[in-house]
């Protein structure tokens, strides 16, 4: 914590710092610490340039749009501010994860909250770091997910905090533009809740709102994997629909 407060402080840096030691042996180690960092502090500076990495992001076709009734939503509200473009991966298949976007929007019914994705019922997955996917009923304070944006570059951020709620819940289906694969995802029925699109879209909008959307939208999508073993991609046969 010592050396993330140095490179970091103000978002600058220090210059300088004044230690107080009994020994002159500590100096030497924090010197051994600054310029051979141990593996938890060298995943930090990684995780920093995460921004830099881009994922692959596909087009897909909305092929249903479904009011299906009732269920527990999760809300998930980070400790950083998320800008128009950018959203969690969540999917009901590990093989197909939607973009949903952030509440960073104005809209004639609620404040922008740019730090909250209305992400979708506790049974669905959401990435987060290390190639993995969890349950959105998973996630708690304290744990990381995978913010991503319509470019696919794609950072870190902190859970502040989870909200599970019941909510009416839309159904929503997508076919791969460039296959023949369909995913899946449910979503509250809720004007603040959108899917995002491809920058080129014929839409003309960073986000769909569910409410607006329609069969023949584009969105985009994240392939991957699709057999899942506590979060971690496997390779086995598997069906899921």
């Amino acid at each position: 914590m010592f050396l993330l407060l140095i490179v970091k402080a103000l978002e600058q840096g220090l210059d300088g710092v004044v230690l107080k030691v009994d020994d002159m042996d500590d100096v030497i180690k924090l010197k051994m610490f600054i310029f051979f960092p141990p593996l938890m502090t060298q995943d930090y500076f990684d995780r920093r340039n995460e921004a830099k990495s881009q994922l692959s992001l596909t087009k897909a076709t909305i092929s249903k749009v479904e009011i299906v009734g009732m269920g527990d939503r999760v809300c998930v509200d980070l400790c950083s501010i998320m800008r128009p473009g950018e959203g969690l991966l969540v999917g009901s298949y590990a093989r197909g994860m939607f973009l949903v976007h952030s509440e960073c929007l104005e809209t004639n019914y609620i404040a922008s909250r740019p730090f909250r994705v209305n992400a979708g019922p506790v049974h669905a997955y959401v990435t987060v770091p290390g190639g993995k996917t969890s349950y959105l009923s998973e996630l708690r304070s304290g744990k990381e997910v995978i913010v991503v944006d319509q470019n696919g570059l794609w950072r870190t951020a902190i859970v502040g905090r989870v909200k599970i709620e019941s909510r009416p819940l839309i159904l929503v289906e997508a076919k791969e533009n460039s296959g023949d694969d369909t995913y899946s995802i449910f979503l509250q029925n809720a004007e603040t809740v959108a899917l995002i699109t491809p920058g080129s879209g014929s839409s003309g909008r960073t986000a769909i709102p569910v409410t607006s959307l329609k069969v023949g939208d584009e969105v985009l999508v994240r392939k991957q994997g699709g057999a899942r073993h506590t979060g971690i991609e496997i390779q086995e046969f598997i069906v899921e629909k």
